[in-house]
């Protein structure tokens, strides 16, 4: 029996490849210090575990969820919102959407909008799944190069009109994976300004809108003014509240986006389990104070990396936000051959910045997952092994 034709389209998941070059390596007994995935190596914080105890324990979350989300869950996402960012009068029946993490919704709606003929315009370097689930839709990818000199921020005069006008969708993602990029309300701006242009859904997926460091928050593109007509936001508590596995979050924001994505997700999943949907509410309850005592490990490690970096010679600085530090490789390596390296003679896991895209070719990407004392063992690996940036 043969494949589906899409998947000879379709490379191996990057993640799925960089775990099987892990086992290979264990296998053999060697020492790994994996910094591939930006999976938190850190425990759920204890209010949100126990609002899910109590919740398994009541009977009436053991039924089918609401394919939309709860009631409960939909207006906690709107209160949210309000109070993170100030977005007023949203409608938590027609504008917000509960999802099993970002990456199913993310998907889905490629296929709520895309057909064979039609473009959507994606950051290169950028997350995989808006190539592969633009490929699953059959419709045609353009990559929007995120450059250094642009501050890693899409150049949309670059795009030709003619693309621009069979374009669907516009991704980003700010703070941006993999490179720690921001944007403003300024940039937002000018995004909302140019989908309503061209008649484009703009999407932004906002996973790490809490993983933010030395003050900084992030904003939401639903504070452009008008932005609501065009536009949705994908939130996750994977990374924010250490919930990678727990998968929930939701999308807000353009009713007819949250309509063409609930009717795909009602045909394919059944929502949310309810006492999942139960923590998450406890974990949006979470203070500044808590936040920012998960944040701090993260910010600490940030700065054991760019600190150890820059002793080895790389010109780096601190990312303010996500969970990354996006770094060049030295002078005489290409992406692939420099993880390559880091692999042999380290023991050090990462992924090369190409496997996000062409763009992202000359760069490598370190997630901030494992513990200090780990993380400060990769760098003195490094160093014992001449390792350099040159």
């Amino acid at each position: 029996m043969q494949f589906a034709k899409r998947l000879e389209k379709i490379p191996p998941y990057l993640f799925a490849e960089i775990d099987r070059k892990r086992d290979e390596m264990v296998a053999k007994g060697v020492d790994i210090i994996n910094m591939g995935v930006g999976d938190p190596d850190k425990p759920t914080p204890s209010p949100i575990v126990q609002a899910m105890h109590a919740a398994i324990d009541d009977a009436s979350t053991h039924n089918y969820p609401p394919y939309q989300g709860t009631k409960d869950f939909r207006e906690a996402a709107v209160k949210w919102m309000e109070k993170r960012f100030g977005v007023k009068d949203l409608n938590p029946n027609t504008e917000v959407v509960s999802s099993i993490g970002s990456k199913e919704a993310i998907h889905n709606t490629f296929l709520a909008f895309v057909e064979p003929g039609d473009y959507t315009l994606i950051p290169d370097p950028g997350y995989p799944v808006y190539r592969t689930s633009t490929i699953f839709a059959g419709g045609e990818s353009h990559a929007m190069p995120l450059l250094p000199e642009k501050k890693f921020l899409p150049d949309l005069e670059a795009i030709h009109p003619e693309i621009a006008h069979k374009a669907k969708l516009l991704w980003i993602n700010y703070p941006n994976n993999p490179t720690g990029a921001l944007a403003d309300l300024e940039f937002f701006e000018k995004l909302v300004a140019y989908c309503k242009q061209y008649d484009i859904l703009l999407c932004h997926d906002h996973a790490y809108s809490e993983m933010a460091y030395d003050g900084y928050k992030p904003p939401s593109v639903l504070q452009v003014p008008g932005a609501k007509d065009i536009a949705i936001e994908f939130h996750s508590l994977s990374k924010s509240y250490n919930m990678t596995g727990w998968r929930v979050g939701f999308v807000v924001g353009s009713s007819h986006g949250i309509k063409g994505l609930g009717q795909v997700k009602t045909n394919v999943d059944s929502g949310v389990f309810k006492a999942i949907q139960k923590a998450a509410i406890a974990a949006y309850s979470t203070s500044e104070q808590e936040l920012q005592a998960v944040m701090s490990v993260y910010q600490k490690r940030r700065d054991i990396i760019v600190q150890g970096l820059q002793s080895l010679g790389w010109d780096i600085e601190a990312p303010k936000a996500t969970l990354y530090v996006w770094a060049k490789v030295p002078q005489g390596y290409t992406s692939t051959e420099f993880v390559t390296l880091l692999l042999d003679k380290c023991g050090i896991i990462v992924p090369p910045g190409n496997g996000y895209g062409a763009a992202g070719e000359g760069f490598f990407r370190i997630a901030l997952t494992v513990a200090d004392e780990r993380m400060h063992e990769a760098i003195k690996r490094m160093q014992e092994a001449g390792i350099r940036y040159s």
